[in-house]
């Protein structure tokens, strides 16, 4: 036996003995994620990005430790299609849950349809690489017991199975309305109906006394927070409510900026804040009101639009991302990306990788988060789309609007108005005010050709695309939760 064999033979001995150790060490070091996902909270709402009606001191702190994004867009103006894309890392079209033809565009209670559970959640993902997880708030991704969270790989939830403003509504032909608001404990009603204006602080509580218990294990914690909400009167505790200078919009936010602040100490006081990633941002832009200078509704300035359509206003969300010593602290990233990009992004962060067998849009964007030099948006096209039709194509700074009859809810096509090319430069024109189509038939081509590229792969309207997949249906639907 030689001295090389011998050399190589105990080296590969120590190696192997030593392994398990390695990977215990790694395995405890494991970054933790938390998302924050407000409801409705537009562009212009907080102060990091120009708000001056409400006080966020400690969404101020978060972005001055950590880094903030002009360019992170949702797939949906709206919340059912919007959540779907940050739990799976999917156009909504791409997963069934973008329109039905039972609830439209936003499921509904007691609806048979919900995200199928055949689709790998970002909680699935984490679970598979040893991470507890949990959702604290609003699910709205089916509220029957097979598309319940703890259906779709979450350990724990407490929250709401769906917006908070679906009370209000008459849901059928025969004047029936709406059943409670149900306050749900995993699979329980808890308490039905439940007090929204409690929501905030509750769901604060329960999050932080989660996170205490998990915190020697790596955890992903889902927080869709309920508010500003879906209401036209936004709720908030006591301790806010007619505190702010914007009536009750602003209470509410000025409420989620407290519930942020005792998130970010607690990770502190743990010890577990610089192995901690957190990001806070929204499901759509705010609703707000038609009325000039009336924000009672919401802010998206200085963008163009109202929630609820494929207007930058609904699409483009305030986001900050915090880990202390890993995000570096007072930047911002003008670069594209998107929710679909936190399943990729936390999956490999956590030593795993997407699913491979079901094909998926987001992208790995830990070179953007982290503030890596010269690093860009993975995106060649996004696109925006309303329910089944197309609407827009982004690429680089240009966003381009196709010349359509739009089905509703179109920022810029009315009935008064002939449908036309519209291109905007996104970055230098951030309100959408100058159609520059006619100066640049070069870009309007390359992003038609975009644009026929997300019809043969996810669809428009009348034509069902080759790469979509099939919503979630039961065929027997039962109350039992909403009891």
């Amino acid at each position: 036996m030689t001295k090389q064999y011998i050399r190589s033979f105990v080296v590969t001995l120590v190696v192997l003995v030593a392994f398990p150790v390695v990977v215990q060490a790694a395995n405890t070091k494991k970054p933790n994620f938390i998302i924050v996902y407000c409801d409705n909270l537009g562009y212009g709402d907080i102060e990091p990005f120009g708000s001056t009606l409400h006080r966020t001191p400690n969404l101020n702190r978060m972005a001055r430790e950590g880094r903030k994004f002009t360019h992170f867009c949702v797939t949906a103006g709206v919340c059912t299609p919007s959540r779907s894309s940050i739990i799976t890392g999917c156009y909504a079209q791409r997963v069934g849950m973008h329109v039905n033809d039972r609830d439209g565009w936003v499921l509904r209670p007691v609806s048979p349809y919900g995200l199928h559970p055949d689709e790998v959640t970002i909680a699935e993902v984490l679970k598979q690489q040893g991470y507890a997880t949990a959702i604290v708030g609003k699910w709205h991704l089916g509220d029957q017991p097979e598309f319940l969270p703890t259906r779709q790989g979450f350990d724990w939830f407490f929250g709401v199975p769906y917006s908070d403003d679906m009370t209000e509504r008459v849901w059928d032909q025969d004047g029936s309305h709406w059943p409670p608001l149900p306050l749900m404990e995993n699979e329980t009603v808890i308490e039905a109906p439940c007090d929204r204006n409690g929501l905030t602080k509750r769901y604060t509580e329960r999050a932080m006394q989660w996170i205490a218990e998990h915190k020697d294990e790596p955890f992903f914690l889902y927080f869709p927070q309920a508010m500003p909400g879906s209401t036209k009167t936004p709720f908030s505790s006591p301790a806010f409510k007619g505190k702010s200078k914007n009536g009750p919009w602003g209470d509410s936010i000025e409420e989620l900026d407290w519930s942020m602040g005792v998130m970010l100490d607690q990770l502190k006081e743990l010890g577990i804040a610089e192995n901690t990633f957190v990001i806070w941002t929204s499901d759509n832009g705010a609703p707000i009101n038609p009325a000039p200078n009336d924000l009672s509704r919401g802010s998206n300035l200085p963008l163009h639009g109202r929630g609820y359509t494929t207007s930058e206003g609904a699409f483009r969300v305030p986001t900050i991302v915090w880990q202390p010593g890993t995000v570096p602290a007072g930047t911002v990233c003008e670069e594209l990306a998107t929710t679909m990009d936190l399943l990729p992004t936390f999956a490999k962060l956590a030593g795993g990788s997407p699913p491979s067998d079901l094909k998926i849009d987001g992208h790995d964007i830990a070179p953007l988060l982290f503030g890596q030099e010269n690093a860009a948006t993975p995106y060649e096209a996004f696109y925006y789309y309303h329910q089944d039709q197309l609407q827009a194509v982004r690429s680089g700074p240009w966003k381009m609007f196709l010349p359509i009859d739009a089905v509703g809810g179109h920022p810029h096509f009315s009935k008064n108005r002939k449908p036309e090319t519209l291109l905007f430069n996104v970055v230098e024109d951030i309100a959408s005010e100058h159609n520059v189509a006619a100066e640049h038939p070069d870009i309007v081509a390359r992003l038609n050709r975009f644009a026929q590229q997300a019809r043969s792969d996810l669809g428009d309207k009348g034509q069902r695309g080759s790469g979509q997949r099939a919503i979630g249906k039961v065929t027997n639907v039962s109350p039992r939760v909403l009891k």
